[in-house]
């Protein structure tokens, strides 16, 4: 087993425990005008938390259409923010996004219903 040092600050579990991530289902998606980067989703969260618009920056890995239907995961409880003129009600995680990497979404293993809770 290695050393462990963390990568950026140090959490503990009640601070994680906070954040509410949840499987949710692409029922449209466009891109933002004026943006090569930016995607206008809207998420289906499932029963209790309903859609999200949400605007990530993952247009230079997926198509509009490619989106549509697939399950991805997302922070459901980010204070909301506008991007672009778009209110942004969430995060949907991908890896890579740092150092011009291309992301890539984070999706379920196997088939789970919108709004299950990641734990």
């Amino acid at each position: 087993m290695g050393v462990w040092a963390p990568m950026s600050e140090v959490v503990d579990y009640e601070h994680f425990a906070k954040l509410d991530i949840r499987v949710g289902v692409v029922e449209s998606a466009e891109r933002v005008a004026g943006t090569t980067k930016l995607l206008k989703l809207i998420v289906n969260l499932g029963e209790g938390v309903g859609r999200r618009q949400l605007v990530a920056g993952i247009a230079t890995s997926y198509s509009p259409d490619e989106l549509v239907g697939k399950k991805v995961v997302v922070l459901v409880n980010l204070k909301p923010k506008r991007i672009r003129g778009i209110v942004s009600e969430g995060m949907v995680l991908a890896a890579g996004c740092e150092n011009g990497e291309v992301p890539v979404l984070i999706v379920p293993e196997r088939d789970v219903k919108p709004g299950s809770k990641v734990c």
